[in-house]
């Protein structure tokens, strides 16, 4: 089982990304999948989960109305879609899943990590 997140990249204040998230070894739609970020000298912190079935999400407070989190069953991937950046989302990005029908903002809950992508929000 293996994850892989990518997509991260520079880009300026109020721009976007798109980070996607891989699977390899399982069905990303048998497991709930969330998006963790940590910045330098900060603790991992929960950005976005969904559950199995695509029907509910969510969100930290922090990038509610600016990132989407959205599955592509054909495509066995998770994307975080991220608008209006702002420099405090500067952080490496990382995709996890949770094998079960419901997700957690807790990073231990999850059994399966992928390597992390580079986020950084720079004029």
């Amino acid at each position: 089982v293996q994850l892989q997140a990518s997509g991260g990249g520079l880009v300026q204040p109020g721009g976007s990304l798109r980070l996607s998230c891989a699977a390899s070894g399982f069905t990303l739609d048998n497991a709930a999948i969330g998006w963790f970020r940590q910045a330098p000298g900060k603790e991992r912190e929960f950005v976005a989960a969904v559950n199995w079935n695509g029907d509910s999400t969510g969100y930290t407070d922090s990038v509610k109305g600016r990132f989407t989190i959205s599955r592509d069953s054909a495509k066995n991937t998770v994307s975080l879609t991220m608008n209006s950046l702002k420099p405090e989302d500067t952080a490496i990005y990382y995709c996890a899943s949770h094998l079960g029908s419901y997700y957690y903002v807790n990073p231990h809950e999850y059994e399966y990590w992928g390597q992390g992508t580079l986020v950084t929000v720079s004029s």
